[in-house]
């Protein structure tokens, strides 16, 4: 197992949702969204939802490139399998309705990625969330909710372990504008 790429990026789930997706890969995909609900990472082979417990702190989703990707550690919360096809070869992650997150994720080539997501984290961040809100005075400052969100004690992270599986699908352009 050799890692041949690794890349960082930092997110706030919008709506307590992020995704990871193509460049040229805009549309969203509600079944594969209501399928995260069930099992925190969810996808439709070019769009992957990753489901949070919170909506307001950042989350670090960390994207590795294996010749073969190493089975998901034994602490963490949950994993599943995953694919992605990127004919681009660059991923954006979404904030949902925040926008792309700074920095897109350069593959070391376009093709479907196949292997894991896992996470470590979720269940913690998603509870201190919670009692954040429950602890809010009325009479708060404006900045205390911002000062506990980037004070939380747990960091809640995503990673997705992959492997170039095949080139991507070719493009009929005539379907491209049907």
């Amino acid at each position: 197992m050799a890692l041949l790429a690794e890349h960082h990026v930092t997110a706030t789930p919008g709506r307590r949702v992020l995704e990871v997706y193509d460049a040229d890969a805009f549309l969203g995909d509600t079944v594969a969204l209501d399928a995260a609900e069930a099992h925190v990472v969810a996808g439709n082979g070019y769009h992957l939802y990753l489901l949070s417990l919170q909506p307001d702190m950042p989350v670090r989703i960390t994207i590795r490139i294996w010749d073969t990707p190493p089975e998901p550690p034994a602490d963490a919360e949950g994993h599943v399998g995953i694919s992605l096809e990127s004919e681009t070869g660059i991923l954006v992650v979404g904030q949902l309705d925040r926008g792309p997150a700074p920095g897109d994720v350069v593959l070391p080539r376009p093709g479907v990625y196949e292997g894991h997501a896992w996470w470590a984290g979720r269940q913690a961040a998603g509870d201190y969330y919670d009692t954040t809100l429950a602890r809010l005075a009325d009479d708060a400052p404006d900045s205390w909710l911002t000062e506990a969100w980037n004070n939380c004690p747990v960091a809640e992270r995503y990673v997705l372990d992959l492997a170039h599986s095949r080139e991507p699908e070719p493009v009929d352009d005539d379907e491209e504008w049907a």
